[in-house]
């Protein structure tokens, strides 16, 4: 009896404890309620016909928002809501004929020019910090990883045995970053001497690199020197690599005689497996020696051609050379493009670091053309001045431009395996150029 008692006190004091427990949890329901319920506005049709039209593209190119923001969270101009979106669609319509009707450099500027498109789309802020093409942006264009990763591609798919063949086409490749320092004091000079652009030796140093025409190169130093114009130097620098086709064969006729665009050169000598080997590592141990600020691109680079010459990894060299680059320029392309909306396209300063963008690729051209004017005043074999002008880094574009141009004099002159030794210089020139760069204004 005892027992039964001191059990019914236990449950009786459990109910008690529980009433109270729910009465306090309702008593604090009542005070902060958590839903609440919305009711559906009843709309007319000709109202929800105008919500619609509101929301329309149409609308919103002939009565922007006044509110709204671009990409970066920052109001812009009438303009730029307006005309300037149709401009910049109009221009990737442009650059879809040039890649799809002339054939200039596809895989780079279709993704570039569609990505454009879908920045310049008015409403769905698709460039932004959560669309897609911003997310892409960030992933891989802010923190440098797409241009490490095209590096390793771009090794896989090179071969040295031109340049070592033939060393002193090296020269070529060197003297095309002329166009770099060259467009670096112009940058300076134009800051110093005009009210209109102040460029900071840091952003001059990352818009002279244009020159090169290596746009994994122009995203590497842009984020690490000027992220603020990353977008634009990348664009130009992209842009740049596609016209390689139209810039280069105006200059290259200008500075050569028909005599000299005919000059026939020797066949190479064969390089072994093992010179192929080694040369990758003896580069990658000379800059980390001398410029281990440029290692991160040329480690990456000869990374992927130490890959490639070893023989033992092919797997791994297949998915280099293919799916791993070809993802990458999907990605990189449209993330490039997320830059070619109109506010941030549009303006004077972008469009005066594309006019230095195509001084600097111009004189980077002509500064490897008078080079190999230069080595053919000494005595040994005669150099066609049209392969200097493949001193650029636009693997294989400027070869394969400079083959065609001498092909026009002489359909028997096959200058492509000679170009490709000072094209392939080029690649390592811009990475060592951009290292240089990087170490001194850092």
């Amino acid at each position: 009896m005892r027992f039964f008692i001191i059990k019914l006190l236990i449950l009786l004091s459990f109910f008690s404890l529980s009433s109270n427990l729910l009465a306090s949890s309702s008593e604090s329901i009542k005070v902060n309620p958590t839903h609440k319920e919305e009711t559906y506005k009843t709309k007319t049709l000709s109202e929800m016909v105008a919500g619609f039209v509101k929301l329309t593209g149409i609308a919103a190119l002939i009565n922007p928002d006044p509110d709204e923001l671009n990409a970066q969270g920052k109001k812009m101009s009438d303009f730029h809501k307006s005309w300037g979106r149709i401009i910049m669609i109009l221009i990737t319509f442009l650059l879809f004929y040039l890649a799809i009707a002339k054939g200039f450099e596809p895989l780079l500027l279709l993704p570039i020019a569609f990505g454009g498109l879908l920045a310049n789309i008015p409403v769905a802020n698709i460039a932004g910090e959560h669309g897609f093409l911003g997310v892409i942006y960030n992933m891989g264009l802010a923190n440098e990883f797409f241009p490490i990763i095209i590096f390793m591609g771009v090794g896989a798919m090179t071969d040295f045995a031109p340049l070592l063949s033939n060393p002193k086409t090296a020269l070529l490749g060197g003297a095309a970053q002329f166009g770099i320092f060259g467009t670096l004091v112009g940058a300076v000079a134009l800051s110093q001497y005009t009210d209109m652009f102040s460029f900071t030796l840091q952003q001059a140093s990352a818009i002279s690199i244009i020159g090169g025409a290596d746009g994994p190169t122009s995203i590497f130093i842009a984020s690490k020197l000027s992220p603020e114009l990353l977008g634009a130097i990348a664009v130009a620098s992209y842009s740049y690599m596609a016209m390689v086709p139209i810039i280069q064969p105006p200059i290259m006729r200008a500075l050569t005689t028909e005599k000299e665009r005919k000059i026939k050169m020797k066949t190479m000598r064969k390089v072994s497996n093992l010179e192929k080997l080694i040369f990758p590592i003896m580069v990658l141990i000379l800059a980390i020696l001398v410029l281990p600020e440029s290692t991160p691109l040329i480690g990456a680079f000869m990374f992927g051609n130490f890959l490639k010459e070893s023989g033992v990894v092919e797997r791994l060299n297949d998915t280099l050379q293919n799916s791993l680059i070809n993802i990458t320029t999907i990605f990189l392309g449209l993330g490039v493009g997320s830059k070619l909306a109109a506010d941030q396209f549009l303006v004077a300063e972008t469009l005066a670091i594309l006019a230095l963008g195509i001084v600097a690729f111009s004189a980077g051209t002509a500064a490897g053309v008078l080079m190999a004017k230069l080595m053919n005043l000494f005595p040994g074999t005669k150099i066609n001045p049209l392969i200097g002008s493949a001193g650029v880094s636009a693997v294989p574009m400027a070869a394969r431009v400079s083959n065609k141009v001498g092909m026009e004099y002489d359909r028997s002159n096959m200058l492509l395996m000679h170009a490709m030794g000072p094209n392939v210089a080029g690649v390592i020139g811009s990475a060592v150029a951009a290292g240089v760069l990087i170490s001194i204004f850092a």
